[in-house]
């Protein structure tokens, strides 16, 4: 199914068998996986580089943005980079996919060289406020008009508090990177929710992630115009079950169309495309079209300062 405007996803690390991680990742493969998103919809996308070393981190920002120089597709399709890690939490359950190994405390000199290898291309960070010391390297971003997220990460109240005051204003796929048992009360989530006036609250739609009762009271906890729907689509998404890369990683895919890690203990991004997420919106959350379109096209594109111009279907 599609709705009358294009969807943005500001979150995806590949699809439709393409791995935007791949070391190896070819301009072929680059145009074929635009072509698919746009077949299904997709008006554009940052394309999501995850934690891994920083000589490998740079070499796959600086590719991705020397592919959408040599195809217009994908220059039009991938507006941007997200960056998520490799400044997170390192702890069980906050670190999820992302290898442990790689994670580090944030800081300027690395910050400085992911950001420079992209040539302009990074929107969106996603870091661990409470692993920032002085809250340095969210500044730096903020000044660079760059949106810093929260995510993989668990801060106390005042370290989001005191991040949102220096530049932070989103979060990373809300109620996912984080244990599976937290405190019931006192935990990110909530502490999130509690500031969702200050900041942009994403979230993963496919019911998989957040199953959709959660979602919808997550969205009733939301401001309307603070919401946005993301897909975290990994190469597997658009395809079955089946065995997937993201980056050096390898991903399982059963018939319950869930991506895990090969020994089943934590979910690997996602595999709903965003026609079927915003179906489920629809048909499980009870959405009607104008909120769909503001969490998947209004809300996301506003987050990251784009011209209502880029509100029509391409």
């Amino acid at each position: 199914m599609s709705f009358d405007f294009p969807y943005f996803d500001l979150q995806l690390n590949g699809c439709h068998g393409t791995d935007f991680n791949a070391d190896d990742l070819s301009v072929d493969a680059c145009h074929a996986a635009c072509e698919k998103l746009r077949a299904d919809g997709v008006g554009h996308v940052l394309a999501t580089i995850i934690t891994d070393s920083l000589d490998r981190m740079a070499a796959r920002l600086a590719r991705i943005a020397a592919l959408r120089g040599r195809d217009p597709l994908s220059a039009d399709v991938i507006l941007g980079i997200h960056v998520e890690g490799p400044f997170l939490n390192p702890e069980p359950g906050y670190a999820g996919a992302h290898p442990v190994e790689s994670i580090r405390p944030a800081d300027l000199d690395a910050i400085q060289r992911l950001v420079d290898a992209a040539e302009g291309l990074v929107r969106i960070v996603t870091l661990a406020p409470e692993h920032d010391p002085g809250l340095k390297v969210i500044g730096w971003l903020a000044r660079q008009k760059i949106i810093v997220s929260a995510g993989h990460c668990n801060p106390g109240l005042d370290q989001l508090r005191a991040a949102i005051d220096a530049g932070l204003s989103m979060c990373t796929h809300l109620g996912n990177g984080c244990p599976m048992f937290l405190h019931r009360h006192d935990n990110i989530i909530q502490r999130a929710l509690s500031l969702a006036d200050r900041l942009w609250i994403c979230f993963i739609g496919d019911g998989l992630h957040i199953p959709y009762p959660t979602l919808t009271n997550y969205l009733r906890c939301v401001p309307p115009d603070r919401a946005i729907i993301v897909s975290d689509g990994i190469s597997a998404a658009g395809l079955g079950p089946g065995r997937y890369t993201l980056g050096l990683q390898t991903v399982d895919v059963c018939e319950d169309q869930v991506a895990r890690s090969p020994d089943g203990s934590h979910f690997v991004g996602a595999t709903a495309t965003m026609s079927q997420i915003a179906a489920g919106l629809r048909d499980k959350v009870g959405l009607d079209e104008a909120t769909i379109r503001r969490l998947m096209l209004t809300n996301p594109s506003r987050a990251i300062g784009l011209s209502p111009a880029l509100y029509t279907t391409p």
